[in-house]
């Protein structure tokens, strides 16, 4: 086309066309000139999905509740309290529900209107109402002290159509009245039958004119963290109440006694709660809901429930002897530290429970189980930290001769135990001699410790009791290894490295030669006003050594 002239509409489209064609054309052209370039490494394959509704999670519990709330139960408990001071025939504040908006409600409100006759109320001395000069005022009442009646709620369950009741036993500890409402609003006074503090249960008998609906136990052992588990209860007095969550933990230690195996969940659990059941997907009870983990008195996903293996054999021994058997070893236990694994050589990281002190005359002891022993497999059961060994021996059968696997001297040694019965008090130790008295104190260099022999004046200083024996510090320096481990002046060293100590010059001879043996840490055994307890030292070297 000559210059100049102008484009047609037609010629204008052609060349548009062929710009897009070079357009589309070149990429392609151009990738088949280039090299070829190697494939990417194909990514890790994703988890595959698991099928949903997965199995033992229903699109509704409705049905299985519909079965399980006829057996659960409420607790209503009527404690007589000793009558008011001051006021004793002021009227009673209505029992609201503890941790209810109308709780504080009513205390708010009787306290804005107290009766006539209350501090600057009418009626009170000089208070509007009051007798003038001269006026003849009623005769006052006798004072007659009337008992108060405090009420409290909670939950339990039926485990039996004879009407047997499980709760927890601060539910209905103290009370002079108990009641279980059914699923109907029937309310049955209820016999105490026992109770165990030590498991926080307690079980009740009520008499019912036909069979009761009843819940059947479950295996706690087989429930595993993540499985689907329900919580019925009362709630706040609020009557009948469900919720849903899962096992959030297993073998919660909480500190509430020497038994603590907690199933924790985050089924909501709140007062009132205490003693109702925590049921699995097949209806059956794997806990009793017991505690709550929570700063405003609320649920907030943390509950403890007692697992229905330890609930089970304990409630079963309750109802039909009224107290509870447990195997007793007799020995004082401390957790074992890794420094503590060094000293004894004890392979394997901190495991199985240290014997602090083997009672004379108890099971342990009359086994040839030793101070110092570290307890690795109790009844072919794996010991795998201090408080698991306390829960093992109480399960296991009274009289029952069973093999207790320890650590000592740097091997595993089996002992064969006949156990005993666990008594209500703890088992005095047997007196032993008294240590022969020394002369001046002595430092144990490098320890920070002045120790000297047991005398009458120490004894009534540290306030010692006749039996006990050992060297006693007198003096622990601050800053050095004694003070960091919390060694105080009146505790008695009784023990280094599982060999008794009588006098300070055999104490001393002991770190001597455990120094030149080139240990970096010994073991003492410590006897303070809390009881006995291994206490790793490093061997530091003396003051004056070179290096």
């Amino acid at each position: 086309m000559p210059p100049g002239l102008p484009l047609s509409e037609v010629t204008f489209m052609r060349l548009a066309a062929t710009a897009l064609l070079l357009a589309f054309s070149l990429p392609a052209l151009a990738q088949q000139a280039s090299p070829p370039v190697a494939a990417p490494a194909p990514a890790a394959a994703p988890i595959a999905p698991l099928p949903v509704p997965l199995p033992g999670a229903p699109e509704s519990f409705a049905p299985l509740v519909r079965r399980l709330l006829p057996a659960v139960v409420n607790i209503s408990t009527t404690q007589n309290m000793a009558p008011r001071p001051g006021r004793p025939d002021a009227p009673e504040t209505p029992q609201a529900p503890p941790g209810s908006p109308f709780e504080e409600f009513f205390r708010d409100f009787f306290n804005r209107n107290r009766p006539p006759g209350g501090p600057g109320g009418p009626g009170a001395p000089g208070g509007p109402g009051a007798p003038g000069p001269g006026q003849q005022g009623e005769a006052p009442s006798p004072n007659r002290p009337t008992p108060r009646r405090a009420q409290s709620l909670g939950s339990g369950f039926i485990i039996d159509a004879s009407g047997i009741v499980i709760t927890n036993n601060h539910v209905i500890d103290g009370a002079d009245e108990i009641n279980v409402i059914l699923q109907d609003n029937t309310s049955l006074r209820a016999t105490l039958i026992a109770t165990d503090p030590r498991t926080d249960l307690a079980v009740l008998r009520v008499n019912h004119t036909a069979p009761l609906p009843f819940v059947p136990w479950g295996d706690s052992d087989t429930s595993l963290v993540g499985d689907w588990v329900l919580a019925i209860g009362n709630p706040f007095g609020l009557g009948g109440t469900v919720t849903a969550g899962i096992v959030s933990a297993r073998g919660r230690d909480i500190r509430q006694g020497p038994f603590d195996d907690f199933i924790q969940t985050d089924a909501a659990i709140n007062r009132g709660n205490s003693g109702g059941p925590l049921f699995n997907m097949r209806g059956e009870v794997v806990g009793i809901n017991t505690a709550i983990y929570s700063p405003s008195g609320g649920s907030i996903g943390i509950g403890f429930s007692i697992p229905s293996n330890l609930a089970r054999s304990v409630a079963t021994q309750l109802a039909s002897g009224g107290r509870v058997r447990r195997g007793w070893l007799g020995v004082n236990i401390q957790q074992v530290t890794e420094e503590i694994a060094e000293s004894l050589g004890l392979h394997g990281g901190t495991r199985g429970a240290l014997i602090a002190r083997a009672q004379e005359g108890a099971p342990a002891a009359a086994a040839g189980i030793r101070n110092g022993d570290v307890v690795l497999r109790f009844n072919n059961q794996e010991v795998r930290e201090m408080r698991t060994l306390p829960r093992i021996v109480a399960e296991t059968a009274v009289g029952a001769q069973v093999p207790v696997v320890v650590w000592r001297d740097g091997h595993e040694e089996t002992l064969t135990v006949t156990l005993g019965e666990l008594p209500n008090e703890a088992t005095p130790a047997a007196a032993t001699p008294q240590a022969p008295r020394g002369d001046r104190p002595i430092e144990l260099s490098g320890l920070g410790l002045r120790v000297t022999a047991l005398n009458g004046e120490l004894r009534e200083r540290f306030r010692l009791r006749p039996e006990q024996r050992g060297v006693v510090v007198v003096e622990v320096l601050p800053d050095t290894p004694g003070a960091e481990r919390e060694i105080r002046p009146g505790d008695l060293i009784l023990e280094v490295q599982q060999e008794r100590v009588n006098t300070p010059q055999e104490l001393q001879e002991r770190i001597e030669r455990l120094r030149r043996q080139g240990r970096a840490t010994a073991l003492f055994l410590i006897e303070s006003q809390q009881g006995q307890r291994f206490v790793p030292l490093r061997l530091a070297p003396p003051r004056g050594s070179p290096g």
